[in-house]
């Protein structure tokens, strides 16, 4: 699949190929509603291909004052005036200023070029890669054609991954300990983890378990956060006792929405999970608590 875009009138049209796209993994990605599928590339692979110049139409002859692409890293959040903002710019010179003669076919290579953050769609922030070819021309506007690329950044398995225990409670009515086997886990992983009811004098009826994703853009007092619930699933129906135990089993590999976990990217946003334990009694009051978790990308993945 390549990305082929048409200009009417006096535009040349311009197609964007890779070199791998016969065998290059795809993914899906929805965006707005519409769905979409887009070359996959690792951070550290390399991005080369052909770009394809076609005079306009009932024209055999282009003139232009150069030719060249650009690997752009872009950051687009919804509510900053900037609208825009570019980590990565990397540009190569195609075709010197001249005239081309009927369709020209002109390589163009990326090497070595380490790709730092992955690619994001979120609620208020997108974190893009494209592939952007540009014709300059004297008189009239420039011509130009974008590809979009999928990038996923690959992590080694964290040498400290400490369990969870905490204990938390309302005096002398409920008093639980909740424990998770680690508090780092890859996205194909599974959660495992144990509820124990220490003390119960209030009458719950439900308890449940949800995966919540909150994304932060800004910083300082312009920061503004966005949550939302990946899925959450019952625990428990029923009233427990005292010393009963609750297990967890939560298999993160179903859920395609989440992401690593993205800590200040750019100085432009954040995204961090948190397991979010609920309790809910015969009166529908509700007793929660949070606890964030670090989501990665497996190397071998």
């Amino acid at each position: 699949m390549a990305s082929l875009f048409g200009f009417v009138g006096a535009s040349p049209t311009i197609h964007i190929a890779l070199a791998d796209a016969d065998t290059r993994k795809r993914v899906p990605v929805t965006v707005g509603g519409k769905a979409s599928e887009l070359y996959l590339f690792m951070a550290q692979d390399d991005v080369r291909g052909t770009v394809t110049v076609e005079p306009p139409k009932g024209k055999s002859r282009l003139e232009h004052m150069g030719i060249k692409i650009e690997l752009i890293g872009r950051i687009e959040v919804a509510n900053d005036r900037a609208g825009r903002s570019e980590f990565t710019s990397l540009l190569r010179e195609l075709e010197p200023a001249g005239e081309l003669s009927g369709v020209r076919q002109l390589p163009f290579e990326f090497a070595n070029v380490e790709k730092q953050f992955e690619s994001y769609d979120g609620i208020n922030v997108r974190l893009r890669y494209v592939l952007k070819v540009t014709i300059a021309r004297q008189y009239n506007s420039n011509v130009s054609a974008e590809l979009e690329l999928r990038v996923h950044v690959l992590s080694y398995e964290p040498e400290i991954n400490s369990s969870i225990k905490m204990e938390v409670g309302i005096e002398d009515c409920l008093h639980i300990e909740f424990e998770y086997n680690r508090a780092k886990y890859h996205l194909r992983d599974v959660i495992l983890g144990r509820i124990h009811f220490l003390l119960v004098r209030i009458k719950i009826k439900h308890m449940e378990l949800a995966i919540i994703k909150r994304e932060q853009c800004g910083s300082g007092g312009g920061a503004y956060n966005e949550s939302e619930t990946v899925t959450k699933f019952e625990v428990m129906d029923g009233a427990p006792v005292r010393s009963e135990s609750i297990p967890i089993r939560l298999f993160l590999s179903g859920f395609d929405q989440l992401t690593p976990t993205m800590r200040n990217v750019n100085n432009k946003f954040s995204v961090k999970y948190f397991l979010n334990l609920v309790l809910i009694d015969e009166e529908d009051r509700r007793y929660f608590k949070q606890q964030e978790i670090t989501l990665w990308r497996k190397l071998c993945v």
